[in-house]
């Protein structure tokens, strides 16, 4: 190829270089905690592939024409990582293709989030201008000649896209040997692990790939060395009659045979003291919007504040944030199941048999009466779909509730609480009753509905404004409870019914701006100290209580909303097989894990951090006798936090409990 033809066409390429670079570097400081990490070797390679393609793109016509390509093309990147930036610092997730084709941006215009939108929008109007300077620039630098739009030949082009192809196809072979990112590539997409790792153009095209093509990822299992699940000591299993190697022989779905040699090989909890302690009993349990230790106060929620300390202390419990953010939390709460990145894992199960589900456990007993309700739209994240499915009579705004349910955003827990009590305790029958509240919602400012109607409460704080919001919106959610606990005892039933409360995420409409010295300045506030920002910040609260508890319960295993689901079918005496779901039973023997989606985890041990490689260790744990026993302590959990991610991923592909259950 001759240099000196081809000298005018560089320009062009360097621009689309460094402009995609620019702007990945823009992305990655706004949105990732950690900036430097091996992201930074591979997210140049695979922009510099991009740029190969889309100056070759801009070349293949008239100048004119190429020109107006060139526009198209800054101009889609500008509207792409603008996006992607307001979207995460909306919802601390990036915006998946699914969520767009499954109606999320219907849903945002439809059910009140659109004001928040707007606010958000304008909010990153900064970083919309810093990602709009590539394509301001272009016009200059066209301007002043720098930049050249001639035509290439084709016998040239074909060249130019081999280089890009092949520099892809290389650097994804290098991937496929680096064992700390092959999952991430080709095993479960996780948008917030491929932007970090790759870039944001590399996770588009997995995220579009996975839409057009389907969701069938590869399987990198880990071997497993260690057993989370201690003991026995005697104690009876929580399993059930399953014959693995029996299931096998008339299986051909190699992914389903997996399944089975997996779960064959895992270790079950064990029944103890606290296992059928409220066989019987009533439940109304409740996943509640943006909640967390910081919303429990003596005086501002004396009724979250009653459960909380004379019920079960959960000194180290956890709500990981997942790629769905509410919809992913409710799942993980009511599945114990990890959900699957990419889709709406609840919406996803809604055509699959799910046995464990309490819906569908307390129905397996004879408690026909199991209702679910939401304070918003009823079809929100499709949930008319997934709650049918998991043994509940669904009712939102829309199909039963809009009648008493005042039309704002958001909308009261109390009225939905008062609204709907009655459907259950008139029957004089025994009961479940399932709550996803709305109430604690963001914007913690005055849009806020439930921040306006409970202003007089926390006005008078000597608080943040913010922090005044936050609490306003938590005081509708205490009034609800309030108003259940009372009504449960005017029933005469309160002694035998258990209140479980655990969060859907932590309240990440408390984060303000990017500035990742101040963006968490009131958690700060409300923990009065610096909250550490990969762990403790989803440090949370599971509420468990009975009244006729004659003293609270302190626990203190390392635990998170993915093992509440398990905890609850041994408090109630269902018959479970706890190996297959990935949460565990609080109060079994089992060592304490909690696992994030980015694939840190917090073991007895310690912490660690996979998007820094640190490891933490716990206050009271015994400090390992050498640095290569710390290693291998972290190869043999992480081994386990993959394992159960794909695991629990390809539960949901393979509709596996219908096979194990013969449904």
């Amino acid at each position: 190829m001759n240099f000196q033809k081809t000298k005018p066409h560089l320009s062009l390429f360097l621009y689309f270089f460094v402009s995609i670079i620019y702007m990945e570097i823009v992305l990655k400081i706004a949105t990732c905690n950690s900036f430097f990490n091996l992201g930074l070797v591979f997210m140049p390679v695979f922009s510099l592939c991009a740029a190969l393609l889309f100056k070759t793109i801009c070349s293949l016509f008239s100048e004119k024409v190429n020109r107006i390509l060139t526009v198209i093309i800054l101009s889609s990147l500008f509207v792409l990582f603008s996006t992607q930036a307001i979207y995460h610092d909306f919802f601390k997730k990036y915006l998946i293709v699914y969520s767009l084709t499954a109606g999320g941006a219907d849903q945002i215009i439809a059910d009140g989030l659109l004001t928040s939108t707007l606010m958000a929008i304008l909010k990153g109007l900064p970083i919309i201008a810093l990602f709009a300077m590539p394509l301001i620039l272009l016009g200059f630098f066209r301007k002043k000649k720098l930049l050249t739009f001639n035509r290439l030949k084709i016998k040239f082009a074909i060249p130019v896209l081999a280089v890009a192809a092949a520099l892809h196809f290389a650097l994804s072979g290098i991937i496929y040997v680096s064992p700390n990112f092959k999952t991430a590539y080709y095993g479960v997409f996780d948008p917030n692990l491929t932007v970090k790792a790759f870039g944001l153009l590399s996770s588009e095209t997995l995220d579009l790939k996975y839409n057009l093509f389907g969701f069938s990822q590869k399987v990198f299992l880990s071997e497993e060395t260690v057993s989370l699940s201690g003991d026995s000591n005697g104690n009876e299993a929580n399993v059930q009659n399953l014959d693995f190697a029996a299931l096998k022989e008339n299986e051909t779905n190699s992914n389903v045979n997996l399944l089975h040699d997996y779960f064959s090989s895992q270790s079950p909890t064990y029944k103890n003291e606290y296992t059928g302690l409220y066989s019987g009993y009533n439940l109304i349990y409740l996943v509640a919007e943006g909640f967390s230790p910081y919303a429990v106060d003596k005086d501002l929620t004396p009724n979250l504040y009653k459960l909380s300390t004379e019920g079960y202390n959960f000194t180290n419990f956890y709500t990981p944030l997942w790629g769905v953010s509410t919809s992913d939390g409710e799942f993980t709460a009511c599945t114990g199941l990890i959900p699957k990145s990419g889709i709406w894992s609840f919406y996803a199960s809604s055509n699959n048999y799910m046995p464990y589900c309490l819906g569908n456990m307390f129905k397996s007993i004879g408690v026909n009466n199991t209702f679910a309700y939401h304070n918003n739209n009823y079809a929100f994240y499709h949930r008319d779909l997934s709650h049918n499915n998991i043994g509940y009579t669904y009712k939102g705004v829309g199909n039963g509730l809009e009648s008493f349910i005042t039309d704002c955003w958001p909308q009261s827990d109390l009225e939905m609480i008062d609204g709907t009590i009655n459907d259950y305790l008139l029957t004089g029958e025994p009961f479940h009753a399932y709550y996803m509240t709305v109430s604690g919602h963001l914007d913690y400012n005055q849009t806020n509905a439930m921040v306006r109607k409970n202003w007089d409460l926390v006005k008078d704080l000597d608080a943040p404004d913010m922090v005044k919001s936050y609490y306003a919106c938590n005081i509708e959610l205490d009034k609800a409870v309030g108003v259940l606990m009372k009504k449960l005892e005017e029933a005469g039933i309160a002694d035998k019914t258990v209140i479980a409360i655990t969060p859907d995420h932590y309240p990440y409409g408390l984060e303000e701006g990017d500035n990742v010295n101040t963006k968490y300045k009131y958690f700060d506030y409300l923990a009065g100290h610096t909250v550490e920002r990969n762990f403790e910040l989803y440090k949370s609260n599971f509420l468990l209580y009975c009244p006729e508890m004659v003293e609270s319960v302190t626990v203190s295993k390392y635990c998170s909303s993915l093992d509440v689901l398990p905890t609850l079918l041994n408090l109630f005496g269902f018959e479970y097989d706890s190996r297959l779901l990935m949460g565990k039973d609080i109060f079994s023997n089992s060592e304490g894990l909690v696992i994030f989606a980015d694939q840190s985890f917090i073991s007895e041990k310690g912490k660690y951090c996979s998007q820094t490689g640190e490891f933490t260790l716990n206050p009271e744990a015994t400090p390992f006798a050498s640095a290569a026993e710390q290693e291998k302590h972290i190869k043999e959990i992480s081994a386990i936090v993959n394992n159960k991610t794909q695991i629990s991923a390809l539960i949901l592909d393979t509709d596996y409990y219908a096979k194990v259950f013969k449904k």
